[in-house]
């Protein structure tokens, strides 16, 4: 990991928090648990997401007989297995080498009997990865929807919801491709809840949303979807299968919950009282941010409701509603709207970070901020409050010295984010 400019032991504490979290959740720690048996007839291996890859490859390492399959991952985050292809997409929007490898993945289903067996490897981003348009709908159409539903500010479930009923795999569907074959899924969850059906759209388990809701998600964020968007929603073609329309097996790996817990584990062997906010945190990013500080405030001032040296913890997926120019991901926006709300507050150091290694689009993970950062920025030349306006975060970080970069994690438990308060330190000691 990229070691900030001036970094200290506060934020080198917060970073081994960071890695903790992510260790936790890599597939090759936590794969070989939940594998089924072997079946009679053949094992597919399908698969989608960040983690899809690593998933894989965590697979055939533990997997004692014949194996085949296909799985997709983003560009950047593949992994080299030798009887699992892999293949690279578009990420957070879809494009057409997604819909190609979506299509190999479905002729992998086809003709198979109820004495095989299905292991499909899902986490964060498979949504975006697995692409089959319906009749009618282009990929511009698929790639204009994807582009605007990010900047509304709508919730990785709402987003989820128009998704799955805008595909012919998702929502379950690629499940009943595989019938009469056996179907166990994995999955490593990156969303508040850890809803399998909302975990990279939820492809081989059953869909509770409907049309009518993807419908009013696009009502209520004023987008205005394209002619054959609109007259496939209002097609009962469009609808996802219910829950009770077949067995679905499942189970979820590694959750936000569980790197928090890794994390507040570290926090403790360094002295530092750890305060898990919540592992399902969603909303605006700057206005959780307000949130924060102001719970930082009251540690500082009275000791509630925890005292220092403490750190508090939290998980989930905030949201951006994109007005400016600028660059940057949901938790570059949240640190620099922590920065300004905190105004160099004495003792108050922070990160946030995406476990995935990639902050929106840009090639970091995060950020990290001491009580130092809006004076050395200023020294720079830049407005904290000008940089947010704009949605420019990553600029001001970037400038500031203060990203966090890690490359590709190959995992996915969703956002990452401590807030250090610092004080007397009871036991423990400085981490190296």
């Amino acid at each position: 990991m990229t070691t900030p400019s001036g970094a200290d032991h506060e934020q080198l504490a917060l970073r081994r928090m960071f890695d903790a979290a992510v260790t936790s959740a890599l597939p090759s720690r936590i794969v070989s648990a939940a594998l089924p048996p072997q079946p009679k007839g053949r094992t597919v291996a399908i698969g989608a997401g960040k983690a899809s890859a690593a998933m894989a490859a965590a697979l055939e390492a533990h997997w004692g007989g014949p194996l085949s399959g296909l799985v997709v991952t983003r560009h950047g985050h593949a992994v080299p297995c030798e009887h699992i292809a892999v293949e690279e997409a578009g990420h957070p929007v879809p494009d057409q080498a997604g819909i190609d490898a979506t299509g190999r993945m479905r002729a992998l289903l086809k003709g198979l009997g109820p004495d095989d067996l299905v292991i499909a490897l899902m986490s964060g981003g498979g949504s975006a990865l697995l692409s089959a348009p319906p009749p009618g709908i282009s990929l511009a159409d698929e790639q204009r929807l994807a582009k605007a539903l990010l900047k509304s500010g709508a919730t990785i479930s709402e987003i989820n919801c128009v998704r799955k009923h805008l595909s012919m795999v998702k929502g379950g569907r690629l499940a009943l491709e595989a019938a009469p074959a056996r179907v166990v899924t994995l999955v490593i969850s990156d969303v508040p809840g850890d809803d399998p059906s909302t975990i990279a759209s939820g492809p081989t388990v059953p869909d509770p949303t409907t049309r009518e809701q993807a419908l009013e998600i696009l009502a209520r964020y004023g987008l205005a979807e394209p002619g054959p968007v609109a007259e496939w929603l209002a097609d009962p073609a469009s609808e996802t299968p219910k829950p009770g329309a077949f067995d679905a097996e499942c189970h979820v790996l590694a959750t936000p919950a569980m790197a928090l817990d890794a994390a507040a584990t570290v926090a403790r062997d360094l002295g530092y009282a750890p305060l898990i906010l919540g592992d399902a945190i969603e909303g605006e990013a700057r206005e959780v941010a307000a949130i924060h500080a102001d719970i930082a405030r009251r540690v500082c001032e009275s000791g509630a409701p925890v005292s220092a040296p403490c750190v508090l913890l939290s998980g989930g997926e905030t949201t951006v509603t994109v007005r400016g120019d600028g660059r940057g991901g949901r938790n570059a926006e949240y640190l620099l709207a922590l920065a300004v709300a905190l105004d160099g507050m004495t003792g108050v150091h922070a990160l946030a970070a995406d476990t995935d290694g990639i902050d929106g689009t840009e090639d970091n993970a995060g950020a990290i901020i001491g009580p130092d950062i809006l004076s050395r920025a200023h020294g720079a030349g830049l407005s904290a409050a000008d940089c947010l306006a704009r949605n420019d975060a990553y600029r001001f970080f970037s400038t500031t010295g203060a990203l966090v970069t890690t490359g590709p994690t190959k995992t996915n438990v969703n956002d990452f984010r401590a807030i250090l308060i610092d004080g007397p330190r009871v036991r423990g000691g400085h981490p190296e």
